[in-house]
């Protein structure tokens, strides 16, 4: 009791207090790091500064590029605007042969373009969605996967042998079926008599089954990816669920990939409208103008630009064709911006 007493007098001791190892309790029990941490810190910061600023540079370049093509087409595009002698956007003459009387309109050209695209459009979304459904969930691994190249490889033929391909070899099996859609839905206009033979093979008809072959891979492969991203838990609380394989593509493959193939649909899209050499090969020309029917002929804003390149000599009828490039250039940017708005802002994966 007594030596307890004494030591609970003396309270505690003035000395440092001894910890294992010979520490003490002002001494730290790690080395301390804290400028090497301050150090790393700032490289990272300094690196993150680094990033940002080329992401920055390398969205701003795209964008300035943009604006500066944009501005090139109205510069060389407003004078041959302002000294054509007809109207713009409703004539279906476009007539440059003569630099002091230029009569020139977009309204056939927009129309060619535009019928060929969207039928182009309307024969490969449904296929194209079709074949990367059945890649990515009915066939088996062996197959999926050569069939995934096969349909790839259509992607690397160039545009001129679809062309030829075209006007050679799918034209004269098409007449059949243009005629009998003449002849059973010609009350409509857009199966109406055309503005050339249905036997030249070279209409609209023709050219959309053209650019909707040539549009399928990449609609494919888009959708493809995007179904493949699906999350696996979706599917399989559908399978728990007693779903069938159809009920799981509609419940959780479709809704899932929907902006992805809607921006597959619209990145084929953009390749339809711009198309040059296949489309220049298959449309026949017309003598007159269409009557939006897709047994039309004529040529679209690429074909048409592209068939006078050899006479851009004389800088006002080379305007004339500049500033069709430069609606049809306006014109993706309108597609790009509904698609973007149908997506939901957004596109999954």
């Amino acid at each position: 009791m007594t030596v307890h007493d004494e030591v609970t007098a003396a309270g505690p001791s003035d000395s440092t207090d001894q910890r294992p190892g010979g520490d003490t309790a002002h001494m730290p029990n790690k080395p301390s790091i804290e400028p090497a941490t301050t150090g790393g810190r700032r490289h990272s910061q300094r690196a993150e500064i680094i990033f940002r600023s080329l992401a920055t540079t390398a969205g701003a370049i795209i964008v300035a590029s943009i604006a500066l093509i944009a501005l090139f087409l109205l510069i060389r595009a407003v004078p041959s605007v302002l000294a054509n002698d007809a109207n713009f956007f409703t004539s279906a003459e476009f007539n440059t042969s003569d630099a002091n009387h230029l009569r020139f309109g977009i309204r056939d050209l927009l129309m060619v373009t535009v019928l060929s695209s969207i039928f182009a459009l309307v024969l490969a979304v449904p296929i194209g969605v079709g074949i990367a459904l059945f890649l990515t969930h009915y066939a088996p691994k062996t197959l999926a996967r050569p069939f995934s190249v096969l349909v790839d490889l259509l992607a690397a033929v160039p545009s001129i042998v679809f062309g030829l391909w075209g006007i050679l070899v799918l034209a004269p099996q098409l007449e059949p079926t243009q005629n009998f859609l003449n002849d059973k839905l010609g009350w409509l206009f857009l199966f109406s008599d055309g503005n050339i033979p249905l036997a030249s093979g070279g209409t609209i008809f023709t050219a959309g089954v053209v650019l909707a072959v040539m549009i399928l891979p990449i609609i494919t492969s888009v959708s493809r990816e995007v179904f493949n991203l699906t999350p696996r838990a979706h599917i399989e609380a559908a399978q728990a669920l007693g779903a069938t394989k159809w009920e799981v593509v509609r419940m959780t493959v479709l809704p899932y990939g929907r902006s992805g193939m809607i921006a597959g649909a619209m990145l084929g899209l953009g390749r339809a409208l711009g198309e040059t050499i296949a489309v220049l090969i298959v449309l026949k020309t017309a003598a007159q103008a269409g009557h939006w029917s897709v047994f039309d002929g004529g040529y679209t804003f690429a074909s048409k630009i592209a068939s006078a390149a050899a006479e851009f000599s004389d800088p006002l009828p080379t305007g004339a064709y500049i500033a069709a490039g430069f609606v049809l250039f306006a014109l993706t940017f309108v597609v790009n911006a509904l698609a973007r708005l149908a997506a939901g802002g957004r596109v999954n994966g």
